[in-house]
């Protein structure tokens, strides 16, 4: 039995992708009876009717998955902030970060429009992207027509399955048109090659680019903590999770608690004071959430 990745969803169809042939699949009706529905990026197992049709019959295991945009086996997500219009904000970006930890995807951090900056905002930013990257995160810098951002972008793309986030005027498609030339695709092509042509279901799919896969998503733009439970938040800020072992209490939430060794870190300035308010604010936005029946 043949395998393959599934590169587009459109219609009721998967386009497996197999060795350099894409192969148009149904899914079998099992699926719906289990309440499971193929997912582009799943690796599946299909059967082959006719020359270029088949049913994909089996979805092997994912290692995560999103519900919105509907994508599966994401190994990292560039994240796009504009330094401004609209303004950097580090509350926005903490929710992405955090609910990207909480799935297991790699987050990269690229800031656009360097080009806008004034002394003042440039001394800020040196801050802020040295808090970001003393906690681990990768951060690429670019702005309009950046001649070297192709080649900063290549390494960070090889063999990797990527998408892209961001909020609408951060420079999103900007970069899409400075990573996909490689393609040889005209501005109108890839406008429908992502699902964004005038007459075009808006659609997720996976495109081969710099020798790995990227989809820009729609719909990828903010994010809930729909799934998540309040005492599952601090492992995904990585500074808390490094001096969580030095709290007093097991399964200290870092609210309350007495001898915490977050809150005495967050005193001493070892992290950052934005950071812990940010926790504190999804903290309660988790606890308040309506119960799911």
């Amino acid at each position: 039995m043949p395998n393959g990745q599934i590169r587009k969803a459109l219609s009721g169809f998967y386009y497996v992708y197999d060795n350099g042939n894409i192969i148009q699949c149904r899914g079998r009706g099992v699926f719906r009876n289990r309440g499971e529905s193929p997912l582009v990026g799943d690796f599946v197992d299909y059967t082959v009717e006719g020359e270029n049709d088949g049913t994909i019959t089996v979805l092997h295991e994912r290692k995560n998955n999103l519900v919105r945009p509907p994508i599966a086996n994401i190994d990292q997500a560039i994240l796009v902030f504009s330094i401004k219009e609209p303004d950097f904000n580090t509350i926005l970006l903490d929710r992405f970060l955090v609910v990207l930890e909480s799935f297991n995807i790699e987050p990269i951090i690229c800031l656009t429009k360097s080009d806008l900056m004034d002394e003042k905002m440039k001394k800020t930013m040196a801050v802020y992207i040295s808090d970001y990257e003393k906690i681990g995160y990768e951060i690429l810098m670019t702005c309009k027509d950046d001649p070297a951002f192709h080649e900063k972008i290549s390494p960070v793309l090889k063999g990797k399955t990527t998408v892209l986030a961001g909020q609408s005027g951060v420079g999103k498609s900007t970069l899409l048109n400075t990573i996909l030339p490689s393609l040889d695709l005209k501005t109108g092509v890839i406008s429908d090659a992502l699902g964004r042509g005038k007459h075009t279901t808006r659609h997720v799919e996976l495109i081969e680019v710099c020798d790995g896969l990227l989809a820009d998503t729609p719909g990828f733009s903010s994010f809930e903590f729909d799934l998540m439970e309040k005492e599952e938040l601090s492992s995904c800020f990585p500074d808390f999770v490094e001096r969580q072992d030095g709290c007093k209490y097991r399964g200290c939430l870092h609210v309350n608690e007495p001898k915490c060794a977050v809150k005495q870190a967050v005193e001493l300035g070892e992290i950052k004071d934005y950071r812990y308010k940010h926790y504190l604010q999804f903290y309660e936005e988790i606890v308040e959430r309506k119960p799911r029946y």
